[in-house]
């Protein structure tokens, strides 16, 4: 079974989709680490429900940030992490880790990529006023939400309400994530 660390900073609801699939067997994975650089977060609580090992970190309480990737990516090396998945985490993900766990990080993202990049991609998206939004996974590298792409699945949207652009691209993020990670491990 291979092991999966997940990278996130928020609610979480990425992370428990990945979670539950591999508890109710849609995932031929385990959960062995979450981290969390975000003291409080809602995906914390998700975490200690699904009893899964988490190393949450304040990355100020560092001297650098390769000196909290190393932490991190000693943690990844004694749980044998075949996979990491970034759910959410709003940190680039520096040479350390890039360097030890490089070609084996993935992340996903709310728009058709290499389109909006960033932060507030969605919101980007509907100022913009595009009537065609997404979801990419890709491979993550040194770049900001770069990397060779895995999958997309496009999605119309006539309005402009970017929450409901989230709500719905959540609803195909859970599933696409799901289903790519699988074809990933197999």
């Amino acid at each position: 079974m291979k092991q999966l660390a997940v990278f996130a900073s928020g609610s979480g609801t990425n992370f428990e989709a990945i979670a539950q699939a591999c508890a109710d067997g849609r995932l031929n994975a385990r959960v062995a680490l979450l981290v969390c650089d975000v003291p409080g977060a809602k995906v914390l609580e998700r975490g200690a429900r699904f009893g899964i090992e988490t190393f949450c970190f304040r990355p100020k309480s560092y001297a650098s940030k390769a000196d909290f990737e190393r932490e991190i990516a000693g943690r990844m090396d004694e749980l044998g992490i075949d996979l990491v998945c970034l759910a959410g985490y709003m940190r680039l993900i520096g040479p350390v880790l890039l360097e030890r766990y490089g070609g084996r990080i993935i992340n996903i993202h709310p728009s058709l990529l290499p389109a909006f990049k960033g932060a507030h991609a969605v919101e980007d998206a509907v100022a913009y006023g595009v009537k065609v939004y997404g979801i990419t996974i890709h491979w993550v590298d040194a770049t900001l939400d770069g990397g060779r792409i895995i999958a997309q699945e496009a999605f119309p949207y006539e309005g402009s309400d970017p929450d409901e652009v989230h709500r719905i691209g959540q609803k195909i993020e859970h599933r696409l994530y799901i289903e790519t990670i699988q074809k990933l491990i197999q």
